[in-house]
């Protein structure tokens, strides 16, 4: 496993896409190396490209509202983008450019080993769950990655809406609150306890009388045909 300052180091230094030649600096991620959550969201923005931080402009102000308002600290949880440079004109990253940077983020995964992977809008989401998701009906409840998926089987997945959408869009602002309310549930709730399901006690006559069936069957069915 790649040592998390190398992982970084080599996030800075890439040059594998053609975003490097616009970027003013690539954007790793930020926070606890140590956390047992991952907040994922597209790619960074003017501000994240100028301070190279994630989410520290309009958006990153938002979630750290939300952060705060259900006891999260954004030094507790670690913070980064699908994509680690910064589009031309804050456009959406194309697949090419998502296909080369997205081995950087499943490494930092793998460093992390986190618990639970916050999707922040519906690019993470999909990558994350390597499907087409449908973020309006699917964001604000958990998720599990299935046998396959490249970063692992069973880790909880907790899609929401991208802060950003929320300057756009304001009435997704209270959905978004909501989703941020029933993360904080979902958290500090323990993990249900799987039910041991009973056994059926075996009829120890079962085998012979399925046996004795068989063969009576057999039997009625060559008479039928002339046999006996």
């Amino acid at each position: 496993m790649d040592n998390f300052d190398d992982i970084v180091k080599n996030i800075k230094t890439c040059t594998k896409c053609h975003l490097a030649k616009t970027r003013t600096n690539a954007v790793p991620g930020e926070g606890d190396k140590q956390t047992e959550i991952i907040f994922i969201g597209e790619a960074p923005g003017r501000n994240e490209d100028i301070q190279a931080k994630p989410f520290v402009g309009q958006a990153g102000k938002i979630l750290d509202n939300l952060l705060r308002e259900i006891g999260l600290d954004r030094k507790k949880v670690y913070i980064t983008n699908i994509v680690k440079c910064r589009p031309p004109e804050n456009r959406d990253p194309q697949p090419e450019e998502i296909n080369t940077c997205i081995p950087h983020l499943f490494k930092q995964i793998a460093a992390i080993k986190p618990k639970v992977i916050c999707t922040l809008g519906r690019f993470a989401f999909a990558e994350i769950m390597e499907r087409k998701v449908f973020i309006s009906s699917e964001h604000g409840r958990p998720f599990k990655t299935e046998h396959g998926n490249r970063i692992g089987e069973g880790i909880n997945v907790f899609p929401l809406y991208h802060p950003a959408a929320t300057l756009h869009q304001p009435n997704l602002m209270s959905a978004l609150k909501e989703d941020f309310a029933k993360l904080q549930k979902f958290l500090t709730s323990p993990p249900p306890e799987e039910k041991e399901v009973p056994k059926v006690k075996e009829n120890p006559l079962a085998s012979v009388y399925n046996k004795k069936q068989t063969k009576d069957q057999i039997e009625k069915k060559d008479k039928q045909l002339g046999l006996f």
